[in-house]
């Protein structure tokens, strides 16, 4: 399903957190607002709790987007839920919970076509969360629409090295444990993530010479979009979909059938 992407005709839109800029992020309804919305991917973030759950979280600490504080490491999953997941976005969204990543593997299963961004956060157990992200995949047959990130380049080579599977990076400057030199963690990268600040078309085609895929984050305005454009980065995770999904629709750029099935 992936290798299409870098022959890339059409513009492809990857959900950020689900539909970041209208719902409370990395919960169930904000993946299934933009798997509603049409979204071609979705982009999520995992740690691992206390008791050996693979969750969606983003942030090191449950603070910023539950009513609870700490780092998520030190909850246990039934520790998790009881707090509240969607009230610090507002109060119609109280009640949401942290979702395991066990539910939201269950959610986008009636939707086989959409592909699947995974980003490990990097921390002490970062390798623990990504293998058994993956062994969860595996187990329902999902590994062939993933790509897996993280900002840590030993999580980026440990994925590439041991599972085979494809990943996106970033830039050096951005990533911790960055190798460099051709042989480095460049080697282990199948795409790269580029904000809209690093984002040029010097840069895009200096990656595409590598046979790298350029993918940017995130043009959320019509502006951006048009920028990503010229720039030749069609891939493009985004916090609110609908310029992007507007403007590659007044293009003819939808893709249509830019992912055949396996």
């Amino acid at each position: 399903m992936l290798e299409h992407l870098q022959q890339l005709q059409s513009i492809v839109v990857s959900g950020h957190r689900g539909w970041k800029s209208a719902y409370p992020e990395n919960t169930l309804l904000s993946f299934q607002q933009a798997l509603d919305l049409g979204v071609d991917m979705l982009e999520l973030d995992l740690r691992i709790t206390r008791d050996d759950v693979v969750v969606v979280i983003h942030d090191a600490t449950v603070d910023r987007t539950t009513d609870g504080s700490g780092p998520v490491g030190d909850y246990t999953l039934e520790e998790l839920k009881r707090l509240d997941a969607g009230g610090w976005f507002g109060k119609v969204f109280e009640g949401l919970k942290v979702p395991t990543f066990e539910e939201f593997c269950e959610l986008i299963a009636p939707y086989p076509d959409v592909l699947l961004n995974v980003e490990i956060k990097p921390d002490e157990r970062a390798l623990e969360t990504a293998d058994a992200a993956i062994v969860q995949l595996a187990s329902r047959g999902e590994l062939h629409r993933c790509v897996f990130t993280s900002f840590d380049a030993t999580v980026l080579a440990h994925i590439h090295d041991k599972h085979g599977l494809k990943t996106q990076g970033f830039p050096g400057e951005q990533m911790h444990n960055y190798v460099p030199g051709p042989e480095g963690t460049i080697s282990k990268m199948w795409a790269v993530g580029l904000s809209m600040k690093l984002l040029t078309p010097a840069r895009v085609k200096e990656y595409e010479d590598l046979g790298i895929l350029p993918w940017c984050y995130c043009p959320d305005d019509d502006q951006q979009v048009y920028y990503a454009i010229g720039c030749g980065s069609l891939l493009m995770t985004v916090n609110n979909p609908l310029p992007a999904m507007r403007i590659r629709e007044q293009m003819d750029l939808s893709p249509t059938s830019f992912m055949p099935q396996p």
